[in-house]
């Protein structure tokens, strides 16, 4: 039953135009009315006339002097109205303005909601469908439209676009959906408001409903903007229709609403014209599962998830920004793009040299396991496990693979579906692992490093089918409400297991794989080359951690190269201090060792577990992040004359993840002496990019040059610059000229395909670009005259002053060089363009609290900096990332000394 409305509900009023209010133009606002038609017309029941507001560019671009590719037809939502999309209209005549496509946009009130007429009627979903089209008709709109639509506004353009088929040319939508599984309750808000003691009183008779919507935005609304919103609905004569669109939502297939929802669900499916599905993951009432099924209903749509944004997502993040990339990508002319279409521009600056050829035969992951499944060889040696080191054989680990795979499918793990693995490095973890990715199913890897924050943010963005987990993460995805059907890789108890919602152990996986296979079944062919078949999580050290999807034919290239550079194939002893590696080392064929440690915090890595994974794997090859190498060389005190033998069979060891000194590698280099010791430079999308060894990075360091020497390509790796133009931004053509700065630029192989389900990112990581396997990095830096990569910061971290842009890492240097100076960090306060220099150190000895830095030591460092400092503020120990511990956090700095400086409290940043 529908729940029922007060009387006031049904009140009437007419159409106006909106008071003078913040970000809106008067000059958009119109009122539009649409003819009633009679009960005898051939368009079907009588309607009568009814009058919209609306807001509508056509005459600014007429007053422009240009004719519009298009419209975009934007549709609000409950309880907001089509000033919503204001950042819409004034984006798209900034572009047309620019010289860009120029899009008309015409943004409704829907009708009892606004500035449009209370009509004193309740309208229902297919009335409002209908509603729009006689609008539509009535303003002429003869294509090509591309709708966009936020909450149930998504719907009703959605609807829309199901019924014009002729006139639409693409769809785009705001957290919204289009059917309510049966098998999933609504959210709790909506239960809330559709109790029929609540309806009324929250919706219409006072306005909580509003009030409400309003206080989940991110980050919080100003007041006049809140005050904007609430204009059309002051008063509870003018909140009828918020209680209506409410009643009006189908929760279950007798509503009345509900077969029109079906509809157009039904039609959505039958689109086949491009799309972009925008997201705000905070939202507590459109649930990531709606976004879910309407990628599964639009499979060519492009996703972006704005991470922290919530419900209103045009006013959360940069909507009008990603929409208008978006169509000037895909419809740059209003019309749909073809690839053999000449007049489509091409990007500027492009990279457009291919010679980076990939392997034109692909090897699968899993090669050198199947090459040696018959050897009784160690495969993984364990050095943390239940009841002391455990030793697998290739043997074993090959038979555990194929038997956990088939385990996999006879549960019902199909081709293409996420699997998370919550497990730390170790036998579990690579059977799982390699297991998954042999089947075809996609593993989803985001390490513990990221913190429990951070790993919700990852699972919960990958919409994983399956969890595999130890406890610590099965605890963790039942209490945060993590997706996924759950495998424990341990036994549990009954009751453990239904608190859980555990629903299979890995062993009885396993078991039920081996009674698969002896029966004769077999494991599936391998899935090709350019099926997807990791998602990795990046570090999260700049923000939010991205997942990076890679092919199978990518990871396949990231083997070969690693191999290639580092001669590690079949028959190395690797010690493998760093989760992404020891999940390789069968890859490579490498007997590898995970040493005892907790991977969340690398600076618990000792000398003497190092030495003992040496041993207990007959390493020849060690690679450890800098934070770990930092403690193994503290500890290196407690080493036995045994352990120093054993380190000193070491022949090569890495450090990579964050910059490494000369000091630190030389110290390493004393405790394994027979080893070269290399840094290779690297990211979550793409783990081998250059490499250089101690001796480069020594004659790097009596250069005198700026930045970190990071050495040359490797092996099918090359390297370019985006030239900073004066506001810092990376806007030059790719260049290999010797010291010119910019952005870094990779193309390789073994680069990564996409982010997963952030067009946005993706575009920007691949502007001008066109090399399918190039990529932006994030990094800044530049190329000397022998080729040699230096790294200055991350593009976020350069600092506009007046002066010029500053990339961090030279003064940062020249600063680590003033004596009781430990770490720094650079820091940029104050608007782009005028930006001042702010020095964030730690002393030695560390200082017991933050403050300014006593005069003296501030003289010291603003005579070696190099460029001017405002301030200089001393920390007991400056914030790093989570994974690498190591990757000093610079925006959290600039907002920490911002707030100080500002006369904020003085606590630790």
């Amino acid at each position: 039953m529908t729940p029922r409305l007060p009387r006031v509900a049904t009140s009437t009023a007419p159409a106006t135009l909106p008071p003078p209010l913040p970000g809106l133009d008067p000059a958009w606002s119109r009122l539009v009315t649409v003819p009633g038609t009679p009960s005898d017309s051939p368009g079907g029941p009588a309607r009568p006339a009814r009058t919209w507001h609306l807001l509508d560019t056509a005459a600014s671009l007429a007053a422009l002097g240009v004719e519009p590719v298009g419209t975009l037809l934007c549709v609000h939502g409950n309880p907001t109205w089509s000033y919503l999309w204001r950042s819409v209209v004034a984006k798209s005549l900034a572009v047309a303005t620019a010289g860009g496509p120029a899009w008309r946009v015409v943004a409704v009130d829907q009708l009892g909601m606004g500035f449009s007429e209370r009509t004193g009627v309740d309208h229902r979903l297919a009335d409002r469908v209908a509603d729009l089209g006689a609008l539509t008709d009535e303003l002429g709109l003869a294509g090509p439209v591309v709708t966009l639509g936020h909450d149930w506004g998504g719907v009703v353009s959605l609807g829309w676009a199901v019924d014009h088929p002729d006139l639409v040319m693409a769809v785009t939508t705001c957290n919204t959906a289009v059917h309510q599984s049966a098998d999933a309750p609504i959210p709790a808000p909506l239960r809330l408001a559709l109790r029929p003691q609540l309806l009324g009183r929250a919706t219409v008779i006072t306005p909580a409903f509003i009030e409400t919507t309003l206080a989940i935005a991110h980050p919080k609304l100003d007041r006049a903007t809140a005050d904007a919103y609430r204009a059309p609905y002051r008063g509870a004569a003018r909140r009828g229709a918020v209680g209506g669109f409410v009643a009006d939502i189908p929760v279950d297939a007798s509503h009345p609403s509900a077969v029109e929802l079906d509809r157009i669900a039904a039609g959505v499916a039958s689109l086949q014209v491009p799309a972009l599905l925008l997201w705000g993951p905070r939202d507590p009432v459109f649930l990531e599962r709606y976004l879910d099924d309407l990628a599964a209903r639009l499979p060519q749509a492009d996703v972006h998830r704005f991470e922290g944004a919530g419900h209103l997502l045009p006013d959360d993040a940069d909507v009008a920004g990603t929409v208008f990339d978006w169509l000037g990508d895909h419809l740059p002319d209003g019309r749909v793009p073809t690839p053999a279409d000449p007049s489509l521009p091409a990007d500027a600056g492009a990279d457009t040299d291919t010679d980076v050829d990939a392997d034109s035969t692909h090897r699968p992951l899993w090669t050198h396991l199947t090459e040696l499944r018959d050897s009784d060889e160690p495969a993984l040696v364990e050095m943390a496990a239940p009841g002391g080191t455990r030793t697998i054989s290739w043997r074993l680990l090959a038979r555990r693979i194929d038997e956990v795979g088939a385990g996999l499918l006879d549960l019902g793990v199909r081709h293409g579906d996420r699997v998370s693995l919550l497990v730390t490095p170790g036998a579990d973890l690579t059977a799982a692992l390699y297991a998954c990715i042999r089947i075809g199913a996609v593993v989803v890897v985001a390490d513990a490093g990221l913190g429990l924050g951070g790993l919700t943010r990852a699972v919960r963005g990958a919409r994983p089918d399956w969890i595999i987990g130890a406890l610590p993460g099965l605890a963790a995805a039942r209490a945060l409400g993590w997706p996924g059907r759950r495998i424990a890789t341990v036994a549990l108890p009954a009751p453990a297991r239904q608190a859980l919602r555990v629903e299979h152990t890995l062993a009885a996986v396993a078991r039920r794989g081996a009674e698969r296979l002896a029966a004769g079944s077999a494991l599936p062919e391998a899935p090709a080359a350019d099926a997807p078949a990791a998602v990795l999580f990046t570090s999260g050290s700049t923000g939010p951690a991205k997942g990076v999807v890679y092919t199978h034919g990518q990871l396949g290239a990231v083997r070969d190269a690693l191999a290639g550079q580092y001669d590690v194939g079949v028959g190395t002893g690797l010690v493998a201090g760093f989760a992404p590696f020891a999940l390789l080392g069968p890859a490579l064929g490498a007997r590898s060792a995970a040493p005892d440690m907790d991977v969340t915090a690398p600076r618990t890595l000792t000398a003497r577990a190092v030495a003992d994974a040496v041993v207990a794997a007959d390493a020849t090859v060690v690679f450890l992040s800098p934070a770990a190498l930092a403690n193994v060389v503290a500890t290196a005190s407690a080493l036995t004359d045994d352990d120093r033998r054993a380190l000193g069979r070491v022949r090569l060891f890495l450090s990579a993840g964050a910059p490494v000194s000369a000091a630190l590698l030389t110290a390493a280099t004393q405790l394994m002496p027979n080893a070269s010791a290399h840094t290779p430079y690297g990211m979550t999308e793409g783990l081998l990019m250059t490499d250089v060894d101690l001796d480069g990075v020594r004659a790097a360091g009596a250069s005198g040059a700026e930045g970190i020497c990071v050495g040359r390509p490797a092996a099918s790796v090359r390297v370019r610059i985006a030239p900073l133009d004066a506001d810092g931004r990376a806007t030059g053509a790719l260049t290999e000229a010797p010291d010119v700065t910019g952005e870094i630029v990779v193309v390789a192989p073994h680069v990564r395909d996409h982010y997963d389900r952030l067009w946005r990112t993706d575009r920007a990581s691949r502007l001008g670009v066109s090399d399918p396997r190039g990529h932006r990095t994030g990094d800044v830096g530049h190329l000397d005259a022998s080729g040699q990569l230096w790294v200055e910061g991350r593009m976020q971290h350069v600092v506009t002053t007046p002066d010029g842009v500053v990339t961090p890492v030279g003064p940062e240097q020249r600063i680590e060089r003033v004596d009781g100076i430990g770490r720094v960090g650079i820091a940029g306060i104050g608007p782009a363009g005028t930006q001042q220099v702010v020095a964030v150190v730690e002393t030695v000895p560390a200082a017991r609290r933050p403050g300014p830095a006593a005069p003296a030591l501030a003289d010291a460092v603003r005579a070696a900096a190099g460029v001017p400092v405002a301030a200089v503020l001393v920390v007991p120990v400056l914030p790093t990332d989570i994974r690498h511990n190591s990757k000093v956090d610079r925006a959290r700095l600039s907002r920490w000394s911002s707030s100080v400086l500002a006369g904020g409290r003085m606590t630790r940043p």
